[in-house]
């Protein structure tokens, strides 16, 4: 099993930057692909963003790709999600996501963080 806890959320204004930490337990952490997801008010939770377990691998939802972008430090247990241009429509809790099985994308995941709030003004 694996714990999540995500930090970095805030308030920033549209055009500027952010970057998420998702911190992880255990000691088997470069086991699971990682990936980033979102749910703004009202929405359905989508996908923002994967990682292989290596590092190795990327994949990105279309709406962020060229301004997000994923990495991880295996040695630290923690992915990070830089957040750049960021637009009022990003606007939503985001959550860091662990998932033992591969694919592009990853069919699913397994263990979810409680997620950090990430608020973009206009």
């Amino acid at each position: 099993q694996v714990q999540l806890v995500e930090s970095g959320g805030g308030l920033v204004q549209a055009g500027g930057s952010l970057r998420l930490s998702c911190a992880a337990s255990g000691r088997t952490f470069s086991s699971y692909a990682m990936g980033w997801f979102r749910q703004a008010p009202g929405k359905e939770r989508e996908f923002v963003a994967q990682i292989s377990g290596s590092g190795g691998s990327t994949y990105y939802a279309d709406s962020v790709k060229g301004r997000f972008t994923i990495s991880r430090d295996n040695a630290k247990n923690t992915v990070y999600l830089q957040m750049n241009t960021l637009k009022p429509e990003d606007t939503a809790v985001y959550y860091c996501a662990a998932s033992l099985v591969a694919g592009t994308p990853i069919p699913r995941y397994d263990y979810w963080g409680q997620g950090t709030q990430v608020t973009v003004s206009s």
